[in-house]
């Protein structure tokens, strides 16, 4: 098969996927997680039922696969803020502000019932570690600039930051989010 062919295909089944997966959060958002049906998702994105079954058996399905292409996404931006110019503690904290603000957008986008569908098992697990290490090489490089404090494991840090920075999530407004984020910066300083 030449490659021009397959990049052809794999783009029309990003395509496909692209107009499922919005077609599901669109209903999902006006109608609730419980009230979409398969044959509504496949009326809204403009293909058949049995085109729909080839790549997704059930609406949770969608939104998940949704939800982790949105994650990936996220972990790029942060992963690229991270791989910036500048010191270690600059990079360091622009990283943590994007987390806390991706955290306090999240919880605001979603209801609860979808929530729950998405931020459970084992790709949440997968997403959380990936930021747990970013986190702590950022953390180390910290530590060798001689910014971060001595008395506690760089790992146990990062984690500090993971959970610190979820916080986010339940943070009325951006000016909060950006407190909680000096807030935790001050905690990681060095004395």
């Amino acid at each position: 098969m030449p490659k021009l062919w397959s990049e052809t295909v794999e783009g029309h089944r990003r395509t496909v996927q692209d107009a499922i997966i919005g077609a599901a959060w669109t209903l999902v958002s006006e109608r609730g997680l419980l009230s979409v049906s398969m044959s509504q998702v496949a009326e809204a994105a403009g293909i058949g039922r049995a085109t729909l079954y080839k790549y997704f058996p059930d609406v949770e399905s969608i939104l998940v696969a949704g939800h982790q292409r949105h994650v990936g996404e996220h972990l790029e931006q942060l992963s690229g803020i991270g791989r910036g110019i500048g010191r270690p503690g600059d990079r360091l904290a622009a990283v943590l502000e994007a987390y806390a603000f991706i955290a306090h957008h999240r919880r605001h986008g979603v209801g609860d019932e979808v929530a729950a569908l998405l931020h459970r098992g084992e790709p949440v697990g997968r997403a959380e570690q990936q930021l747990v290490e970013l986190f702590r090489d950022l953390l180390t490089d910290v530590r060798q600039a001689g910014d971060l404090r001595e008395d506690v494991d760089v790992e146990e840090l990062a984690i500090y930051c993971l959970h610190a920075l979820g916080a986010a999530a339940s943070l009325p407004s951006a000016a909060a989010v950006c407190r909680l984020v000096q807030v935790t910066l001050a905690a990681l300083r060095s004395s």
